[in-house]
């Protein structure tokens, strides 16, 4: 047997064996990255919590950043009446609403705190009474900075209360927090349960998915196959 490489099947295999193999390494690369970024947010999540940003404070994108994901508590009283309903929420396959409520502090500062999922049967407050905590509470939670809008995402509806991405001014706004007020970050309460089971909290996505792993594989896999077709292909008899 003797391998006789031909022109055009070499000029035609040796590109696509190498994007297969840069297609294999950058997938390589993505599986690290994501997995230096969901240990830094479980790391953040279990930390000891830290202080909350004072009101009105001017964050830096860097300062917002290194805020994101880190435990914080806050203690003061709901405003049920003022709360938001985040849509196109799903749990377990059930459609309904992320349900963000103003918590007024003794200082008179005002976080936003999403409080956690409920099913869209019982998006009406009054059907879920027993979860309206009255009087001073207590969340702990993960810090979020205020969302952007993704271009598949549709416009958020003020005059509806229909939010489909966390636009912090403007809930803030339409909530009437007067922006002195204003803590300038999310807090998602943590999975503790509230009176009658909803809403349920726990709700931040501390880890991205990650089948980078499978994809390169995948990519690899195809490399060699075509390594194979090519030498096999070209191996002649003497």
């Amino acid at each position: 047997m003797t391998f006789r490489p031909t022109l055009w099947p070499t000029v035609i295999t040796i590109p696509a064996l190498l994007v297969l193999l840069g297609l294999g390494t950058w997938q390589v690369e993505r599986l690290q990255w994501k997995e230096a970024v969901n240990a830094e947010r479980t790391a953040r999540t279990t930390a000891a919590p830290i202080a909350l940003p004072p009101p009105a404070a001017q964050l830096s994108a860097e300062a917002v950043a290194d805020l994101d994901y880190r435990r914080a508590t806050a203690t003061g009283e709901f405003q049920h009446d003022r709360e938001m309903y985040l849509a196109a929420r799903t749990m377990q396959g059930a459609v309904g609403h992320q349900v963000v409520t103003p918590l007024r502090r003794a200082d008179g500062s005002i976080v936003l705190v999403n409080r956690g999922w409920v099913p869209d049967d019982r998006k009406d407050p009054a059907k879920r009474a027993a979860g309206q905590v009255a009087g001073t509470a207590t969340v702990e939670g993960a810090i979020r900075a205020p969302g952007r809008q993704h271009w598949l995402q549709p416009d958020n509806e003020p005059q509806k209360n229909r939010w489909f991405w966390s636009d912090l001014p403007t809930m803030a706004r339409h909530a009437g927090v007067p922006p002195e007020r204003l803590v300038p970050v999310f807090l998602e309460a943590g999975a503790a349960g509230n009176p009658g089971g909803v809403p349920i909290g726990g709700q931040t996505r501390v880890n991205l998915p990650n089948d980078h792993l499978q994809y390169a594989i995948t990519w690899y896999a195809l490399a060699i196959g075509l390594a194979v077709i090519y030498v096999v292909y070209h191996r002649r008899r003497s």
